[in-house]
């Protein structure tokens, strides 16, 4: 029976947005113009979407029993994330996120990890019989880097496609890049990832080139306005982005990662799932808010038709 379950593993966070005309400089103090409080955490961002997309997901990650960790539990459980197997902890408060959003859109964020930074291989392991049940492992890097690694062996011992999210980045181990079918940086992960700093189509080739030689199957890069670079062994691919009014970009990243997750599990090609994920982000860059700026399908089939698509 094919399996079109998805299991996400990470962090959840709630997302404490300021926004400001400008940002401040170092010591400076300047006021907003707006505050709202959104669930968020890149884990639980990129279930929401899946889960908002139609897809059957799972998510795992560590919450805490505050009124902060009821309210995520709540939003994503109104969401359609199954939340079975997740881990509530009493002895660390929920992680927090304190973002500022300008006019632009762009965002500078500031995690306090809080009980994300708690999830543990032995976490992982005691829920070891949920993992033969899914087709995709999407992962991302707000949890202990031994968690995330012990969640890709055991996703591809059951047969699961593999998908990192390597944010926040950091240098990773070969061991874990092996285990990795696709592997999803913006630029400055891809910088922070290989040491090449990617400015254009030509350095991103270049920085894709050393995550194959590392091990990963298939590497595909955000590039903001210049869309998208998919790499793999056989054919390198550059696809455009779309253009919209961007109003907050927080969760641009997690929605083109749940998309492209959803997709794979729905047995699209490569060259399917891209653009769909492409259009998920756009979308998503439109509404304030993490979770709640993902859209469902019938908001992707409308945002389709007022493009003539």
């Amino acid at each position: 029976m094919s399996k079109k379950k998805i299991l996400v593993v990470g962090s959840a966070n709630m997302d404490l947005v300021a926004t400001v005309k400008e940002f401040p400089r170092p010591g400076e103090t300047l006021f907003g113009t707006s505050f709202g409080m959104f669930p968020g955490g890149k884990g639980a961002n990129q279930a929401v979407c899946c889960a908002k997309l139609g897809a059957a997901i799972y998510f795992v990650g560590r919450i805490g029993t505050d009124v902060l960790g009821e309210r995520l539990v709540a939003s994503m459980r109104s969401d359609g994330v199954r939340l079975d197997h997740l881990v509530r902890d009493e002895h660390v408060s929920t992680g927090i996120a304190l973002i500022a959003v300008n006019r632009t859109g762009q965002n500078e964020i500031v995690v306090v990890s809080g009980s994300n930074m708690r999830l543990s291989p032995a976490d992982i392991n005691s829920r070891r019989d949920l993992f033969a049940t899914v087709g995709v492992l999407l992962v991302q890097l707000e949890s202990p880097l031994e968690t995330v690694r012990r969640t890709v062996v055991l996703a591809k011992a059951f047969g699961a496609k593999t998908i990192l999210n390597p944010a926040p980045a950091r240098r990773l181990p070969g061991s874990l890049l092996k285990l990795v079918d696709y592997v999803t940086p913006n630029e400055i992960e891809a910088e922070i990832l290989t040491g090449v700093k990617v400015r254009d189509i030509a350095s991103a080739e270049k920085a894709a080139k050393i995550l194959l030689e590392a091990g990963v199957q298939n590497v595909l890069m955000t590039l903001g306005k210049k869309g998208s670079l998919l790499m793999t062994r056989e054919r390198t691919s550059v696809f455009p982005a779309l253009r919209v009014k961007a109003v907050d970009t927080t969760a641009a990243g997690d929605a083109f990662n749940g998309a492209l997750a959803v997709s794979i599990a729905e047995g699209k090609s490569i060259d399917e799932a891209v653009p769909f994920a492409t259009k998920v982000a756009a979308i998503s860059v439109t509404s304030m808010g993490a979770q709640r700026s993902m859209p469902s399908r019938k908001e992707v089939a409308t945002f389709d038709s007022s493009r003539g698509q």
